[in-house]
């Protein structure tokens, strides 16, 4: 069975300006690949340490597979163009478990 990957950003956005039509026009992106939205930004409380981002999204795609697709999308590339501009950060995919036992 195929596990879910996650999409994990941590970003720091310097330009709100210039930062939202990336809000805008990601989504569809995201949608395109089997991917959603499972954490937009929302409210924190911070348990341990210092936060690595002001901002933190969780993305869920059906496989890792799916998820590197998205990233390397020609509509994703230029959505990320928008993103680098007018932010700094970083994104990784991660795996998740199998839980079919």
């Amino acid at each position: 069975m195929t596990k879910k990957a996650y999409v994990l950003a941590f970003i720091n956005v310097m330009d709100p300006e210039k930062y939202a039509p990336y809000v805008a026009g990601a989504p569809e992106t995201i949608a395109v690949f089997g991917g959603r939205y499972l954490v937009r930004n929302g409210d924190k409380q911070i348990l341990e340490g210092q936060p690595p981002a002001d901002r933190l999204v969780v993305l869920e795609f059906p496989s890792a597979a799916r998820a590197q697709a998205w990233y390397q999308s020609k509509a994703y590339q230029a959505q990320r163009l928008i993103r680098a501009s007018a932010s700094t950060g970083s994104l990784m995919i991660v795996e998740g478990l199998d839980t079919s036992r």
